[in-house]
């Protein structure tokens, strides 16, 4: 198995709209690929929110193809789709791990 994980820092002004529209708009648009199989969105704690919430969601895929084929084929127009809508009041940093258990 294969986590898509990608952290997120949120302008604490979008924060709440931000939510919504990645538990209603964007998080089923990427599991509409086909690609992966489920995911978990978290919220870190015990981190310096002066500059705004730090959020997680991971993706699982089956296989290292899965992730591949998203990041070739989807993961540019959902960037983009994200930088249009909400510009730099967020940044993300991504990875990729293997589940090892």
């Amino acid at each position: 198995m294969i986590v898509y994980n990608i952290t997120y820092k949120v302008d604490p002004a979008i924060e709440e709209v931000w939510i919504k529209w990645q538990q209603q708009q964007h998080i089923p648009e990427i599991m509409a690929c086909g690609q992966f199989t489920t995911y978990k969105m978290f919220r870190l704690l015990e981190q310096d929110d002066s500059e705004g919430m730090t959020f997680v969601i991971q993706y699982f895929a089956p296989s290292l193809e899965n992730y591949y084929q998203f990041i070739q084929e989807f993961a540019p127009a959902f960037s983009k789709k994200a930088f249009d809508k909400w510009g730099n009041r967020f940044i993300a940093f991504r990875t990729v791990m293997e589940v090892v258990n």
